[in-house]
């Protein structure tokens, strides 16, 4: 495992880190997880910066969305 670690850069394992962040982030606020959503976007807004390259727009949008769809499933 170690090798297939090294052998990754670090962008590529941040953008696969924040997709399946922004993936369990839905999956909390469609069940109404408010609490577990919210420390989701937390963690995916956090490695936002960090990320380069052609899928850092998508996942800035992504973020974008994520934070009003939890801002108007909060406001219910």
């Amino acid at each position: 495992m170690q090798e297939q670690l090294a052998s990754f850069s670090v962008e590529q394992f941040l953008i696969s880190a924040a997709s399946t962040i922004a993936s369990l982030a839905y999956a909390k606020l469609e069940r109404e997880d408010f609490d577990q959503a919210k420390k989701a976007i937390d963690a995916f807004q956090s490695l936002v910066p960090h990320l380069e390259g052609e899928l850092a727009g998508d996942l800035k949008l992504a973020l974008s969305r994520l934070q009003v769809a939890y801002a108007e499933a909060v406001e219910q």
